[in-house]
């Protein structure tokens, strides 16, 4: 059991826990959430006792065993294999001791201990661990120098994974998986056997791996029994409640006043008078709680190009003339949103850059419109962002042209206020550094949107400003991301990445997440296909954005219309016959069979979306 009692913390004067209190019971697998700032790694780091409390105190059961992911492994000529198993420290010394021991009975309590905690297994589990996390049996004889930073944090999760301490603390442990990995940690952690408290922005992980969710926002904690959506339903619900509450008790109170102002003056009615103000004065005002307005993302809608924006026939991309990829063909249209899907090392990023026009090809033929704008987004970026210059300085090197006054304009628009614009980037947390670098990839409006994953710093509500922007934006979308959530949620394609080749998943998202599961051997729970076709009616916000989602479509079939009725006009004008250019009407014909079949697709599509919307409205309520 884990128990804070009135935990008081502050840093930089501002208070971010100001007498919280909580009770999390033992075995509970519970997620952490709120809005990025409000201290939920300074918990973290108050329940190890890294930092001292200002007042209260945090209770554990005696002799428990706090586990995290502090920093990665450090690079040495240890295997992987073995930086894992090391993790198990009681192991490690169990071992060490039984290759000295000469006391009968003391060896006789070392193997009993070591046959209770499972040590002969322990080498398949360390391997199983590692091996959902992207490294197969190879990778987990090699040693830690070998990696990268990225890499080895991978590493340190798998032995902290290992270790399985009885309070599992996990801060934001898919920032550094893709989505085969986090695929595979949602399954692990949903069977992880003791407490853990995990911070997280990824719904879908907040979905499948933990039963409550303990919510920090103005200091205070509270604990909700339940998974995200759950959670999510609850706050809104309450949020309403007082808001409805509030709007009651603001018409009485006027209704008060009028009585008062009416007849306080008047010796009959004024002992009634005096009454009523005792009254006002006696009710305490309904405070509406609610969270601060995210600021929105807004990408400028780019002009109109005609399809397609790009295309690829037989083409191979690498590095130093080896092929990652090879045999692409592939076409991206206006309005596409394609996700990648693959393991990491697969090639989702080299195909990116392929997109983006940062690694050229080594073979095959790549046609792309000569008005072609293209925005790329990539973690890197963040990276490059000059720690000692200000976003206004940054985006001044963009756009020298323009006044300050429109560069702040354009901050605005990216959700960077006027008291971020002139803060050097250094002093800037991870989601104002990565709306920065969004803003300055979309600055150009471009046609094509290329975005590697772009939600780790971003917090629940910025990711769904995100979607929405996404949505919203008329452009083309490639994306690839770890948050199964921000994918089943703007695309509307799926390309696999694998063995050197890129195809399209058919299937949707559910359908690729059982094939990961039963791939590593997982198994994979059919209860939540049957909860889903018996879920309650979809909240106001997930009906928005499927109502959204239907009216992409309808634009989008609208536009291919209008584009083929231009094409058939111009096909059935004389004048292009007068002068006749075969070539010309070549051209055209071709054109019109492009339109034609991207208005196909398009409607498909349409008609999918309608379908979902029909049947979330039909859905019964909760």
């Amino acid at each position: 059991m884990l128990q804070i009692r009135d935990l008081t913390f502050s840093r930089d004067g501002r208070r971010l826990l100001d007498g919280a209190s909580v009770v999390v019971p033992g075995g509970h697998r519970v997620g952490l959430v709120g809005r990025n700032g409000t201290g939920k790694t300074t918990l973290f780091s108050l329940i190890r006792g890294e930092l001292p409390t200002e007042g209260g105190d945090i209770a554990l059961p005696a002799q428990a065993r706090i586990g995290g992911v502090a920093q990665e492994v450090p690079s040495s000529a240890t295997t992987l294999l073995d930086t894992v198993l090391a993790a198990d420290e009681e192991r490690a010394a169990l071992l060490a001791e039984a290759e000295h021991a000469e006391d009968p009975h003391r060896i006789a309590e070392i193997q009993t201990r070591l046959v209770d905690i499972d040590a002969h297994s322990a080498e398949a589990r360390a391997a199983a661990i590692l091996s959902g996390l992207g490294f197969d049996e190879a990778a987990q004889a090699r040693t830690c120098a070998e990696f990268s930073g990225g890499w080895r944090m991978r590493v340190a999760l798998a032995a902290v994974l290992f270790a399985a301490p009885d309070l599992l603390l996990l801060d934001e442990p898919t920032n550094y998986l893709d989505l085969e990995g986090t695929v595979w940690l949602e399954s692990f952690l949903a069977r992880y056997p003791h407490t853990m408290l995990v911070i997280s922005h990824d719904r879908a992980l907040l979905n499948r791996s933990v039963g409550a969710i303990l919510h920090l926002r103005d200091g205070k904690l509270t604990l909700y029994r339940g998974a995200y959506d759950t959670f999510d339903h609850q706050r809104r619900a309450q949020a309403e409640q007082q808001q409805a509450l509030a709007k009651k008790q603001a018409a009485e109170r006027a209704h008060i006043q009028r009585f008062v102002d009416r007849f306080r003056y008047k010796a009959s009615k004024a002992r009634q008078a005096q009454s009523r103000l005792k009254m006002l004065a006696r009710m305490q005002p309904i405070n509406v709680a609610g969270d601060p307005e995210v600021a929105p993302f807004r990408f400028q809608a780019p002009d109109e190009l005609s399809p397609p924006l790009l295309s690829f026939d037989g083409v191979a991309v690498g590095y130093d003339a080896q092929p990652v990829l090879r045999d692409l063909s592939l076409r991206i249209d206006p309005d596409d949103r394609i996700a990648l899907l693959g393991a990491n090392g697969e090639g989702k990023s080299t195909l990116a850059k392929l997109l983006a026009g940062v690694l050229a090809p080594l073979a095959g033929d790549v046609v792309k419109s000569s008005k072609l704008r293209i925005g790329y987004f990539a973690q890197h970026m963040l990276e490059g962002l000059h720690a000692d210059e200000t976003p206004l300085q940054h985006i001044q090197r963009v756009r020298p042209e323009e006044k300050p006054a429109t560069l702040r304009a354009r901050l605005a628009g990216g959700g960077i206020d006027a008291s971020l614009a002139e803060r050097v980037v250094a002093r800037l947390s991870g989601g104002q550094r990565a709306r920065l670098a969004l803003l300055l990839a979309t600055l150009d409006a471009p046609h094509l949107l290329i975005l590697d994953e772009p939600t780790n710093h971003l917090d629940v509500e910025s990711r769904e400003a995100l979607i929405h922007a996404l949505t919203d934006y008329s452009g083309a979308v490639i994306l690839i991301s770890h948050d199964s959530y921000l994918v089943e949620c703007v695309a509307d394609r799926l390309w696999l990445v694998n063995d050197g080749r890129v195809a399209p998943w058919e299937q949707d998202m559910a359908a690729y997440r059982d094939m990961l599961l039963a791939r590593q051997g997982l198994r994979v729970r059919r209860a939540d296909r049957k909860e889903a076709k018996t879920q309650a009616r979809p909240s106001s916000g997930d009906l928005a954005r499927l109502k959204a989602d239907v009216s992409r479509c309808e634009v989008r079939v609208a536009k291919l219309e209008e584009m083929r009725a231009q094409i058939d006009a111009r096909l059935a004008d004389p004048a292009l016959y007068d002068s006749f250019s075969s070539d010309r009407v070549t051209a055209l014909e071709q054109k019109r069979a492009e339109v034609v079949d991207g208005l196909d697709r398009a409607e498909a599509l349409w008609l999918a979306a309608q379908e979902r919307l029909e049947a979330a409205e039909q859905a019964p309520t909760a």
